[in-house]
């Protein structure tokens, strides 16, 4: 019988080590080290069932045969545009997200409605009844969809020899276990070994597989780093559960771009495709309020007409307090010193709150103009003018800068009805503004914004 012994593994880089270190001396990282114990190697799920790894032999690059990338839909559009255009086969993907946020929902919903192909849903956290009950909540059905609940990673590879699927779904990876590898579910050895069956399993049947990864606290997949330098795609589910709005986003695509996203509604019947995201994401009013502001973001390649709701009050407490929603606080008290400093706005003793509605959290510097404009008018209370937009960013000294792709903010904005938008009069140059039916304001500092806006 093998002798055990304990090792430590790093849970950022997979770094071995026979006693425990506060600092990883391969990637850096603190308290990351956790102990397993390690007996000799077997042979690997894979392995035991009977399937080796051809030998591969080294050829020139001018002499390899290129081959038409071909590609399988999944029945959800906004799944198949994330991944570059549908799912490629052999390819290992994995999608990441907080618990409850909708990543088995979504992906049962895939596999059930993808008709005419054979999917096994392979789970490790619920029972088959369970998964039933989720499937008739749904109300999607397909013959060819096999549901099993177990965790053996040698078992699960018997049953793929049997079903044959074209397409394998794992929930969670955490959750699986190798007999090739002497520690509980969830180490680092058994997701990392998991993952290189698996891995090989895609590549060598051709038959792509889908992994669901838990987080951690920190917002990153849980397991070893390793784990997602192995995958072809990682996706990562994004969203407040208090919300009902969800967001796909890629964040490694070997196959296609990772600036794609996609964005769902959660509903009692499951996660909704968002065809319009700017016409939901926005509130309708019968009168104007004042400290509301639209500004036109680009969320990878898709430009969206977010809402930034702003309130300025005085500090009852002494310390004036900020606090942010969907938007960065250190930018956000940026933005202030600049209101400060070049416009002569005092708001060192007032109360700044800003919220991006619909749980979207923003990136885009494009949304400085109109977060500024949205604090600005809700300190005089003097509504901004309706169907009014911007899409600028804002610099340290004041100055209105360009941002990227403004054909396509201002073209977003014109179909969705705005009449005017506040762009930055340096990135006009090439732009055709009798092409838009829409009002272009140039403008070069803040208070020429001010100016146009509330006179």
């Amino acid at each position: 019988m093998a002798k055990d012994k304990t090792v430590f593994f790093c849970q950022s880089c997979g770094y071995q080590s026979p006693k425990w270190l506060g600092n990883c001396p391969s990637c850096n990282s603190w308290n990351s080290f956790v102990e397993e114990r390690q007996v000799k190697a077997k042979a690997s799920s894979w392995q035991q069932t009977g399937t080796r790894v051809s030998q591969a032999k080294p050829v020139l690059l001018q002499e390899v045969k290129q081959q038409q990338e071909s590609r399988s839909g999944s029945g959800d559009q906004e799944f198949d545009r994330i991944l570059g255009g549908g799912i490629v086969p052999g390819s290992l993907i994995l999608l990441g997200g907080e618990p409850g946020i909708g990543k088995s929902t979504l992906m049962l919903q895939i596999a059930a409605r993808s008709n005419g192909m054979r999917v096994l849903y392979v789970s490790g956290e619920e029972s088959e009844q369970q998964i039933r009950m989720r499937a008739d909540r749904i109300g999607i059905k397909n013959d060819q969809c096999f549901v099993l609940a177990e965790t053996n990673l040698t078992r699960i590879f018997q049953h793929l020899g049997d079903i044959q699927p074209a397409l394998l779904v794992v929930d969670s990876i955490q959750t699986l276990q190798t007999e090739s590898v002497e520690s509980s579910p969830g180490s680092v050895s058994q997701i990392r070994e998991c993952t290189a069956d698996l891995l090989r399993f895609a590549k060598e049947s051709g038959t792509p597989v889908v992994l669901i990864g838990h987080i951690t606290k920190d917002g990153q997949i849980a397991g070893p780093k390793i784990l997602e330098h192995m995958v072809d795609v990682v996706l990562q589910f994004e969203g407040d559960r208090n919300h009902v709005y969800r967001l796909v986003r890629s964040v490694k695509n070997r196959f296609g771009s990772t600036a794609e996203i996609a964005i769902y509604q959660m509903q009692g019947e499951g996660l909704q495709e968002v065809e319009n995201p700017s016409q939901v994401l926005l509130s309708h009013f019968d009168e104007p309020f004042s400290g509301i502001a639209i500004s036109s973001v680009m969320e990878g390649v898709r430009p969206l007409m977010i809402e930034s709701q702003a309130l300025v009050s005085t500090a009852v407490y002494g310390t004036p307090q900020r606090s942010s929603t969907g938007f960065d606080l250190r930018r956000l008290n940026m933005l202030l010193a600049v209101i400060e400093k070049r416009c002569g706005f005092r708001l060192g003793q007032k109360d700044v709150f800003l919220n991006i509605t619909g749980g979207i959290k923003v990136e885009d510097p494009a949304a400085d103009l109109g977060v500024i404009c949205a604090i600005l008018s809700s300190g005089e209370d003097i509504p901004i003018p309706d169907k009014t937009c911007f899409a600028a960013e804002v610099g340290l000294s004041g100055e209105i800068r360009p941002v990227s792709r403004i054909e396509q903010r201002i073209a977003e904005a014109a179909r969705l009805g705005y009449q005017q938008i506040l762009v930055s009069a340096y990135g006009m140059k090439g732009l055709q503004k009798d092409k838009y039916p829409i009002r272009i304001i140039p403008i070069k500092k803040i208070e020429e914004g001010f100016t146009t806006l509330f006179g």
